[in-house]
Parts: structure tokens; C-alpha cells; sequence
């Protein structure tokens, strides 16, 4: 066999390397496992039944590895983001004495620093390998959680922030880098939902976590119960970084991990290699970035991300919602973590029923027009219980799992345009997020922010606009890709028969 022909692997799991050096790649045929795979196969992956033995046990070594690692970190990312909330109206604004938009200044602090370094981070992931870029972000921010706990003054807690910030930025990048990297079309959007999930599993938890520590650790030892909160999730960083250090599998094309076996990385290759996902060349020079802004990914995803992400962004302002309005501590922690739960179920939904029948768009438009509900309720000043509501199923319509999906598809034969506008998607939002809510929902107009909710709504309805012309590029884009195929398979039959041809004149002339 030639060097570069794909050899089949058989269904008993074991894996033969060409003599030439070829790549292993994975037969497509039904299992005799009966129906407990059948099962699996409509639950979770559509195409389960149909994978050999040995491509099953990679799938799930991938899963408890690179899963495991980035939701606990996504999950801390969040705990952390949510407990200024949550320390906020807990004690945090009288003990550092927290006037005016100065709340608001650590927050827009965040977000810029967080913006500015999305593309560096990203970039830098194609450089450095992930295990060792995202444990040194969780030691470091790990550092600086701990030193929001000593905060004394708002000046302080801006320059923590800031530091916050610095260290989670390469984070979320680099973990959708990650799994485009590792999975096809047909599992990625469900694993992305439960990434997805992580966070609002962290920003629940943090609600849950800062009633317990009110109740129980409140002036023990002379601290108050939010400086109780940062030291506690400090504690819980460093095993993320442990983890992240020991179990990422890193890329495809360069992972040393020991878990798995050498017939088990050129078997991730081959995967990669027939969904037409390529590796990182590991070059970012000009001719990169002419490449990527000469394509009309960069010009309709980039935007379309930030007018969806403003969409969904009422959930940050219910604590401070419950705050004005008068609702107790206990409520102002407890009442936003139980929306944070109700979206979960949904959110995964999404991204499975996006799997399973092969539709990003169906589940990007779908739930998003449902949001213009609660979203409207919000911004056209509904009775109280029905602001309630609508705080509640705020998270019920978050579709950021099924995007970032649909964009590793649209450029997987581009490394370093996923990465590239994973980061810009991420930094044009908190460049936005950085100074928008200053204008539109400024702490001195709340709780009605009678221009903050109606952005908000005039957002939704933009987001499934864009959503829409994505779907019409992709497909024009797919037609396209087809041609070019069809061209390039006629041109190898054509040189092949004249090869054939040219030696049977030969062998006729001898």
C-alpha cells in the first residue's frame, strides 16, 4: 500500500500500520452489540452503532479527558466571574464602600482586559501547547481569587480584576479550539454544550456556595462571608490546574499524552484527516491574516457572535434587579443560581437536537425567536412577576454551544482561521461589553434600565437575521466546495487514464 492511502480499521479493535507509512482510518459498519448501542447511538452520538471498537474507545478516553478538564475550568471561570455579583450583594458594597458605577468600573475592567488579550491567547494556543497555557492560567488566576478575599478598597479590587482577567482570557478560546480540533460535526455541538453547561453550572453553584458561607462562615475568624467565598474557590483552582497540566491531550498532530496508545493518535489523525480538519501549520504571519479578513467568515460570524451575545445578556442584572427591588440576601443568591439550573436542560437540548439532525441553524433560530418572550417582557416593563419570569428562563435560549459548533465546521480546513475567529468573536464582544453597559445600564437607572432591556430585544431580533445569512453563506460555501471537488476528481481520472494509456502504448511499442 502507498504512502498516504487510508487502511481500514476492523470492528475488533485492533489497528495495522501501512508499510508505506499510510494513515489508519476508521471503518463505517454496524455493530452486533444489540440495542443497548442503538440506544446510545439516539441518546448521544447518531453515528455510535456504526464506529469500530477502537474508535469508541478513543471517543471516550477524548471525553473524560479533554471534557473533564475544560468544564471544570470553564466551571471555575464562572464561579469566579459570578462571585463579585454575589460578593456584591453580600456585604462586599458596604465593607469596601462601593459608590455610584464603581461596581460597574470592575466589571468594565474585566471585560476590556479580557478583550484585548483574545486573540493573542488564541493565537498563542497554536504555539504553546494547551495543557501548559491553560494550567498556568488557572495557577495564576487561582493567585489573584485569593487576593480578592484582602481587598480593601475598590482601587484594589480593580487592579485584581485585572490580573482575573489577564489569566482566563486564553481559557475559553482555546478550549473550543480544542474539541474542533479533536471531534467531527456529528459529536462536537453536544460536547460544546456541555462545556456550555460548566459555566452555568458554575454561576448557579456560586449562588449556592455564597448562601451556605453566609449562613456558616460569615464573621468566622473576623472575615466576612464574600471574603469566605474567594478564599474557598481559590481552593478550588488548583486541582483544575493539576488537571489541565496532566490529562490535555493538547492537538491531534502533536499530543504527547500518555493515555493514548501510538495506534490511538494516528487514528485521531485519520478522523481528523476525513472530516477535512487540518492541524496547525503553527505560521501567523501576514499572508494569515490577508487570508482570513479576504473571507467572508470574519466579516458576518465576528458580528453576528456580538449582536447574539448582547441578546442574552439580561441575565447579569437580575442580582442587582433583586438588590433594588428589596429582595433579601439569601433571595439575591439563590433565586438567580435557580435560573442558572432551569437553562441547563435546555442548553444541552440544543446542542444534542443540532447533532442529531445535522441543523445549526434550526437550533440557532429556534430558540432565539422563543427569547424574544421574556426579552420583551423586560424591555417593555411587565409587571413585576412577569420580570420574574423572564429572569428565569433567561438562560433557556442560549445557543453560544451550537455557534461556535457551526464555525469549527465552517473553516475546519483553516486551524489558524478557527482560532483566529473564536478570539475575535469573543473580543469584539467584551470590547463592546467593555463600554455599552456605562450607556444602556448605567447602576443609577436600574431596576427598569428603560434602555438597556430594549437594546437588548432590538438585539434578539438582529441575532436571527445574521443568523439567517449565515446559513445562505454556508450553503453557497458548500456548493463551492463541491465544484472544486468534482473538478479535482475529474482532473485525477483524467491523468490517471492518461498515465494507463501512456503505458499501454509502451508496452504495445515493446
Amino acid at each position: 500500500m502507498s504512502k498516504g492511502v487510508l487502511a481500514p480499521v476492523t470492528n475488533d479493535a485492533t489497528l495495522s500500520y501501512p508499510a508505506g507509512g499510510g494513515v489508519v482510518a476508521p471503518v463505517r459498519q454496524h455493530s452486533t452489540n444489540g440495542w443497548w448501542q442503538r440506544f446510545v447511538s439516539w441518546i448521544w452520538d447518531r453515528d455510535y452503532y456504526e464506529k469500530s471498537n477502537a474508535e469508541r474507545k478513543l471517543v471516550h478516553k477524548l471525553d473524560c479527558a479533554i471534557l473533564s478538564c475544560i468544564a471544570f475550568g470553564y466551571w471555575m471561570k464562572y464561579i469566579d466571574q459570578t462571585n463579585l455579583n454575589n460578593a456584591y450583594v453580600s456585604g462586599m458594597k458596604d465593607d469596601l464602600g462601593i459608590k455610584g458605577n464603581e461596581y460597574t468600573y470592575m466589571t468594565i475592567i474585566y471585560n476590556a482586559v479580557y478583550c484585548v488579550l483574545q486573540i493573542p491567547a488564541s493565537m498563542l494556543a497554536s504555539k504553546i501547547r494547551p495543557s501548559i497555557l491553560l494550567a498556568s492560567c488557572e495557577i495564576g488566576g487561582m493567585a489573584f481569587t485569593f487576593a480578592q478575599a484582602g481587598a480593601r478598597s475598590t482601587e484594589q479590587m480593580y487592579a485584581f480584576r485585572f490580573f482575573v482577567a489577564f489569566f482566563e482570557a486564553p481559557f475559553q478560546p482555546a478550549a473550543i479550539l480544542l474539541m474542533g480540533s479533536w471531534y467531527k460535526p456529528s459529536e462536537l455541538a453536544k460536547r460544546v454544550s456541555i462545556w456550555l453547561i460548566s459555566g452555568t453550572a458554575g454561576q448557579a453553584f456560586s449562588g449556592y456556595l455564597q448562601v451556605a458561607i453566609y449562613k456558616t462562615l460569615d464573621v468566622k475568624a473576623g472575615l466576612p462571608g464574600w471574603r469566605w467565598l474567594y478564599i474557598i474557590c481559590g481552593l478550588m483552582t488548583l486541582p483544575c490546574g493539576i488537571a489541565c497540566l496532566c490529562f490535555l491531550p493538547d492537538f491531534s498532530a502533536n499530543t504527547k499524552v500518555w493515555f493514548l496508545t501510538e495506534e490511538e493518535k494516528v487514528l485521531a489523525q485519520a478522523r481528523c484527516a476525513l472530516q477535512g480538519t487540518k492541524p496547525s501549520t503553527g505560521v501567523i504571519d501576514r499572508q494569515t491574516f490577508k487570508r482570513i479578513i479576504t473571507r467572508w467568515h470574519f466579516w458576518v460570524l465576528v458580528p453576528t457572535y456580538v449582536v447574539y451575545a448582547w441578546s442574552v445578556q439580561s441575565y447579569n442584572y437580575f442580582n442587582t434587579f433583586l438588590l433594588l427591588s428589596g429582595y433579601s440576601v439569601s433571595l439575591r443568591n439563590v433565586l438567580p443560581s435557580t435560573a442558572y439550573v432551569i437553562g441547563i436542560p435546555f442548553q444541552f437540548l440544543w446542542g444534542y437536537l443540532s447533532d442529531r439532525f445535522e441543523s445549526r441553524l434550526a437550533f440557532l433560530l429556534g430558540p432565539l425567536l422563543w427569547g424574544l418572550v421574556p426579552t420583551g417582557i423586560l424591555a417593555f416593563n411587565g409587571p413585576t412577576a412577569a420580570k420574574l419570569f423572564a429572569f428565569m428562563v433567561d438562560e433557556t435560549y442560549f445557543v453560544t454551544h451550537v455557534f461556535f459548533a457551526w464555525v469549527n465546521e465552517l473553516c475546519k480546513d483553516d486551524a489558524e482561521e478557527r482560532a483566529f475567529l473564536i478570539a475575535a468573536t469573543n473580543c469584539l464582544f467584551y470590547a463592546f461589553n467593555a463600554w455599552l453597559p456605562t450607556v444602556v445600564f448605567l447602576q443609577t437607572q436600574g431596576p427598569r434600565w428603560s434602555k438597556g432591556f430594549p437594546t437588548l430585544f432590538g438585539a434578539n431580533i438582529i441575532a436571527c437575521f445574521c443568523f439567517v445569512l449565515i446559513w445562505y453563506l454556508a450553503r453557497r460555501q458548500k456548493r463551492a466546495e463541491s465544484r472544486i471537488e468534482t473538478t479535482a476528481d475529474i482532473d485525477l481520472e483524467n491523468r490517471a487514464a492518461k498515465v494507463l494509456a501512456t503505458d499501454a502504448d509502451e508496452k504495445f511499442k515493446a
